[in-house]
């Protein structure tokens, strides 16, 4: 069971820190239920809550596209183009061929794809991306990575600063640099939906 986490927001009422606790609480537990867990205080719940408005500001912004065709299946049509432009010439022509196919798959393979939006999967694919993992290698010989537990309850300040400027930087790459005019403009807005949230 993954970890879950609570915010005080009365003498007598917890309240879901992050979506996947809100997604728990929702579905899995019914009125009426009663449930018992071993409680720890966050090391510093105003990090855990700075953290988490900073991924959820980086999954508001962000819209899942592509998909339909691989990377590998990229590269294999690339290098059999290039292969072809090796004995026949043509490359730039064989190349526009390429992109044109590519582009009709695409559009064939997206009518049949509907593409979600899963906080958890974007969670696992932030830390990552931000460097915090380990690599598996699997029975195949397939390297997979696997990201690391965040616990901020077994983190003092600095690393958890290190882990937010690494998730910070991911996030300004990939995603919120489409939409802010800086990496503190969007760390003000993070900051403001974590003040919306409190």
């Amino acid at each position: 069971m993954a970890q879950l986490a609570f915010i005080k927001a009365s003498k007598d009422t917890l309240i879901p820190a992050n979506p996947d606790t809100r997604d728990f609480v929702h579905s899995k537990i019914k009125l009426g239920d009663v449930i018992t867990s071993e409680f720890k205080k966050s090391r510093n719940p105003k990090f855990h809550r700075l953290y988490f408005s900073l991924l959820n500001l980086g999954f508001e912004y962000w819209t899942p596209t592509g998909g339909a065709i691989s990377p590998e299946e990229k590269s294999l049509i690339r290098g059999y183009v290039n292969h072809l432009a090796e004995f026949a010439g043509h490359g730039e022509t064989l190349n526009s061929l390429a992109i044109g196919y590519l582009n009709k798959v695409r559009a064939h393979r997206a009518d049949r794809v509907t593409l979600i939006k899963s906080f958890d999967a974007f969670r696992r694919w932030t830390t990552i991306e931000s460097g915090y993992y380990t690599e598996l290698v699997m029975p195949n010989g397939v390297t997979a990575k696997e990201p690391l537990s965040i616990s901020f309850a077994k983190m003092d300040e600095t690393e958890f600063a290190e882990l937010y400027k690494a998730t910070l930087n991911t996030l300004w790459m990939w995603i919120l640099n489409k939409t802010f005019s800086s990496p503190e403009a969007a760390e003000n807005a993070a900051s403001q939906l974590m003040s919306y949230a409190a």
